[in-house]
């Protein structure tokens, strides 16, 4: 397998000799490059390819690789200032806005300059995604019969049964849509579910992308603490009955940020509350295949102890594999799956069927079980690294829960301070962290930051990242009440 940083720099190399040759001359060939820079004739194809990408060379098969003609100069940029009016001009009985705030998404999603420690990333780093088994299951699922058909529109029947098995209960094959991803699997279930205007109850804190969702959609997000053992029932109801929601939106295993899991004793209420209030709760499984090696059983989803059609569940595979890897499932029983359907439609037709047998080949294989343990085990153990630089480096943050799952810590300022002004001082020692506020839909009751572990190379750039926070806040770091 080829090194990104090999194809980089050779890149960088062609691109600085260019000038040895006049335009339309022949460069070397790809045998000479291989021998010259010693590297493999993937790396110097994928180098190539970058710069016909770039419009710097022209690849003539049969004949080589010669220099391009220099671009023409692009004519100068026009005046654009009036789509400032036109992209405010909102009327007054406009309900949906048309501005839509990301920056919650943007700052987990925005990769960091490779000099920085990435503690805010919400995916697996490149060392511990499947890359191998996503490489032969892509290879494997290109070439199924029919792979460049149109698929159903609901998905493939035997992934959409894969899916039913893994939520369990009553769900069955023709209760799931494939999606593109989590992502795409909540925004389809709130333009299904709430109409513009409407109130949304979310957890709180609860995920940005899903507060950008909903916002976004023109809905009104109102928070519902959470604690230790999750939503806290008594809050919920009080929240339904004050605003007349129809959607409670939960992550009941692994809660995105806290790690919070809903209590045995609150699953239960928490459906008797939604039944009554004759509300759904989209349940946002995100993280059932990245429980640690020390959870112990994990509890049934909400969707498998759901006898009344309430719950509407979302799952992906992106989160346990790669951000590339953009499949998941929406599953719903009753008249909603046909209102579901109908908004992803409209929205993306279907997931495109490469990428669809992609995912069937990998669940399939005996790698997938084997890349789950082996996700278990470095999680906890990087979970457990990074609490213990925390105590020994920052004991002004404070972890009041280790979560069994999911990829993050939720770190309280002990010491005073405020979120953002700690990320922005983390950035300039060199670590990108999330600031707590994005997290919360109305006025958080603290200072938080959220600290991924998942998206760094190994347990040691944890301990370094710790170590240059400190080193960068000085004596601002927080100090741990007295």
């Amino acid at each position: 397998m080829y090194e990104r940083s090999s194809v980089a720099e050779l890149a960088d190399s062609l691109r600085s000799e260019l000038n040895r040759y006049s335009v339309g001359g022949k460069l070397p060939s790809s045998r000479a490059l291989v021998e010259r820079y010693r590297v493999s004739p993937v790396t110097v194809s994928r180098a190539l390819a970058q710069l016909a990408a770039e419009g710097l060379v022209v690849t003539r098969p049969g004949a080589g690789v010669y220099r391009a003609a220099p671009r023409t100069a692009l004519p100068s940029a026009g005046d654009t200032s009036w789509q400032e009016v036109a992209l405010s001009a909102e009327g007054a009985g406009d309900v949906v806005p048309r501005s839509v705030d990301a920056s919650g998404v943007l700052a987990c999603l925005a990769a960091p300059p490779p000099s920085v420690i990435a503690l805010n990333s919400g995916y697996l780093h490149a060392s511990i995604q499947p890359e191998r088994a996503m490489a032969a299951a892509l290879a494997r699922g290109r070439a199924a019969p029919g792979a460049w058909d149109r698929p159903p529109m609901e998905g493939l029947p035997e992934l959409r049964d894969w899916f039913a098995r893994e939520i369990g209960g009553a769900v069955g094959a023709a209760d799931v849509l494939v999606t593109a991803g989590g992502q795409s699997a909540l925004t389809t279930a709130l333009r299904a579910l709430a109409p513009p205007g409407a109130p949304i109850l979310v957890e709180s804190p609860t995920y940005p992308g899903l507060l950008a969702i909903a916002r976004a959609s023109g809905c009104r997000p109102v928070p519902v603490p959470v604690d230790a053992d999750g939503v806290r029932p008594e809050l919920l109801a009080a929240a339904f009955e004050a605003t007349g929601a129809r959607v409670f939106v939960c992550q009941p295993l692994f809660q995105n940020p806290t790690g919070a899991v809903l209590a045995a004793g609150r699953r239960a209420e928490v459906l008797r509350i939604a039944r009554a209030a004759g509300a759904f709760v989209v349940e946002d499984d995100y993280a059932r295949a990245l429980a640690h090696d020390d959870s112990g059983p994990l509890p049934a989803t909400l969707a498998a102890e759901d006898h009344d059609g309430v719950v509407v569940h979302v799952r992906s595979l992106t989160k346990a594999t790669s951000p590339s890897l953009r499949v998941g499932a929406l599953a719903a029983r009753g008249p909603v799956v046909d209102r579901l359907r109908a908004v992803q439609v409209v929205d993306s037709f279907f997931v495109p069927r490469p990428l669809q047998e992609a995912a069937l080949e990998l669940v399939g294989a005996p790698a997938w079980p084997r890349h789950l343990r082996t996700v278990a085990a470095e999680l906890r153990h990087r979970r457990d690294v990074l609490a213990g630089a925390l105590r020994r480096e920052l004991p002004g943050l404070t972890v009041h829960r280790l979560p069994s799952g999911g990829y993050q810590l939720w770190a309280r300022m002990t010491g005073g301070g405020d979120d953002a002004s700690f990320a922005a001082a983390a950035l300039r020692a060199g670590v990108a962290v999330a600031p707590g506020r994005p997290y919360f839909c109305a006025e958080p009751p603290a200072a938080y930051v959220r600290l991924s572990f998942a998206g760094v190379f190994g347990p040691g750039e944890l301990v370094e990242a710790v170590q240059r926070v400190r080193a960068g806040l000085g004596e601002e770091a927080p100090a741990r009440d007295a």
